[in-house]
């Protein structure tokens, strides 16, 4: 009987080891180039910055006063703050559900596969800050173009956002509700510009799932819908854990609030302000990966 070495490790044991080697080059590079800068920025939101004349610029210890102007004097911060953190929260299940539904389309087989799945892939290689421009110029210029337009020319349907309200209103359905998906409608362009990345996600783990478990389910007389609910969905479930975290830093990294602090700092010159204002909403966006995450958690299948 071969006998374990001394320093031999379990299967589980591999298994973290493998982790930890994955992650390795990940927590290197934050180590070597971010938390240096984060602790800075921390040390700046309780700092007074003052610019000195001949360059660099001198922190003088003021204790939470930073945090205290962005609370309670500044004009504008708090309102955009909980817009951004609520907009993050819309955010996540309209992109979850569209990247799923979009995968779940591009995972059948029809012909020019490949260059449908590279359309929806686009947005993100597309999203260079000229690019983006151009689009955004473009499309003031169609929607300028529009309001121009003869009041008989401007509708080309009969179909109108306020007739789909009505009809969504009929059907009993609550005003929450109603607001929230035609609020979804009006920004489908954004929730597709924001899912490439999440539908490559999707798409890789439902190609990743065993055909040999739909042929037994169909063998025993399941329908593609209980095959969704009962193999696809449980087994691609971590994958929306990634999905969501993913998608919260991608929404957080292009709100408001950080356009906020970075026009604060570079715009303004007020370097300790815009660093309370990134400590207030990085330490907010944590907490609310930590609930979300934590709560999609519980329903994720891990199986080995």
């Amino acid at each position: 009987m071969r006998k374990r070495g001394k320093f031999s490790l379990s299967l589980r044991g591999r298994e973290a080891m493998l982790g930890y080697m994955f992650i390795m080059p990940w927590l290197i590079g934050f180590i070597v180039f971010f938390l240096a800068n984060y602790l800075h920025t921390l040390r700046m939101s309780v700092s007074s910055v003052d610019m000195v004349a001949a360059g660099g610029y001198d922190l003088s210890f003021s204790g939470l006063e930073n945090f205290r102007h962005i609370f309670t004097e500044h004009a504008t911060f708090t309102r955009v703050f909980v817009e951004s953190m609520l907009g993050i929260l819309v955010d996540i299940p309209l992109i979850i559900f569209f990247s799923l539904f979009i995968a779940l389309l591009l995972n059948r087989k029809f012909k020019m596969r490949g260059i449908v799945r590279a359309v929806f892939f686009l947005p993100v290689i597309m999203a260079s800050a000229a690019i983006t421009n151009a689009i955004e110029q473009s499309l003031l210029m169609v929607m300028g173009g529009l309001t121009t337009m003869p009041p008989e020319m401007q509708q080309t349907t009969g179909l109108s956002v306020q007739s789909i309200a009505v009809l969504l209103a009929n059907f009993g359905l609550p005003l929450q509700i109603i607001q929230y998906i035609i609020g979804a409608v009006a920004r489908v362009y954004e929730i597709v510009r924001a899912s490439g990345v999440q539908i490559l996600i999707f798409l890789a783990a439902l190609q990743s799932v065993p055909t040999s478990l739909y042929e037994v389910a169909f063998i025993e007389g399941s329908t593609p819908y209980e095959a969704f609910w009962k193999i696809t969905l449980p087994i691609i479930s971590p994958l929306i854990v990634t999905n969501v975290v993913y998608t919260v830093v991608d929404r957080y990294v292009t709100s408001a609030v950080v356009d906020m602090a970075y026009e604060s700092a570079f715009l303004h010159w007020s370097f300790g302000v815009s660093a309370a204002m990134s400590v207030v909403s990085s330490v907010a966006v944590l907490l609310l990966l930590l609930m979300v995450c934590g709560f999609i958690s519980k329903f994720a299948f891990y199986h080995t």
